[in-house]
């Protein structure tokens, strides 16, 4: 047997772990879809655009929402169009096809180059959905009754999946995919991933946001706990803001870009007001290796 594995290196501007990379490699050579799980922030959707930036392809974008039908990403028959210009147009309707669109499932197929699918956060949509994809997924083509024809993939897409561990996906959609877990990044690996969208920060002005993040993610009464893309905000709102490190120590600027929710910003007065000795506590124990 001939072997194809490799090729995705990671990019630029995304730190990947070898066993993530070994993973996504192993997904290609396997032809199976990728599925990534994490808690939101952790870099899950980044990782397509990665995949797509370091293999040079195309990316396409399925953002999965509550009602988000499967139906749609193959193709959508815009019978209210075409209604609309039997009676108010001036051409022929006989022709369906020119009210086909297709979906970004469909998009991928069509391509005539091979391209990377991300399917975002499906987890979102109802519980049958992911099932109702079996069939197109496993055999890269789908029939459109109203033309009677069938869409055949050109090339193969790179298909990944994000979740966000919403709810449990079915049993026979996971046996057809790869799967990996992000875990949240420790401190050493969240200073490398802050190195690549800030090389030029401060030392002690990152050392003091990441000894106060890590912090914050300790607090167990908090709905929403701060993840990574709003540290990356946080430490530009900072910079933009001219914070000195010595200020992030004696307080805590701009809470309202970490926390999103009145309950969690009451629950961390709550802890500076009455427990401060916690976060000296887990100042004097931090450090990044």
């Amino acid at each position: 047997m001939k072997s194809s594995f490799g090729g995705y290196s990671g990019s630029n501007n995304y730190i990947v772990s070898d066993e993530l990379r070994n993973t996504v490699n192993i997904s290609i050579a396997l032809q199976k879809p990728l599925l990534i799980k994490g808690e939101p922030g952790t870099g899950k959707t980044m990782l397509a655009q990665s995949i797509a930036d370091g293999l040079g392809k195309r990316l396409i974008v399925w953002n999965i929402k509550s009602t988000t039908k499967a139906q749609e990403g193959l193709y959508v028959y815009d019978t209210v169009q075409r209604l609309y210009d039997s009676q108010f147009g001036d051409h022929d309707v006989s022709n369906i096809s020119q009210y086909i669109k297709l979906g970004k499932l469909g998009e991928s197929f069509v391509a005539d180059e091979q391209v990377v699918l991300l399917i975002d956060e499906i987890d979102k949509a109802d519980l049958e959905f992911p099932n109702d994809l079996l069939w197109e997924l496993d055999q890269m083509s789908f029939y459109i009754p109203e033309t009677k024809e069938t869409i055949t993939a050109k090339q193969r897409p790179i298909v990944i999946i994000t979740s966000n561990a919403e709810k449990e996906l079915p049993d026979a959609f996971l046996r057809r995919c790869v799967f990996h877990y992000i875990a949240f990044p420790d401190p050493a690996g969240m200073k490398e991933i802050v190195k690549v969208h800030y090389p030029d920060l401060d030392k002690k002005l990152m050392e003091q946001c990441m000894e106060a993040f890590y912090w914050l993610r300790t607090i167990p009464e908090f709905q929403k706990k701060p993840s990574t893309s709003e540290l990356l905000d946080w430490l530009q709102a900072l910079v933009v803001g001219g914070i000195s490190p010595r200020r992030i120590a004696e307080e805590l600027p701009f809470m309202g870009v970490l926390l999103k929710k009145n309950q969690d910003l009451d629950v961390l007065l709550w802890h500076l007001n009455n427990r401060p000795q916690s976060r000296i506590a887990h100042r004097q124990s931090f450090q990044i290796r």
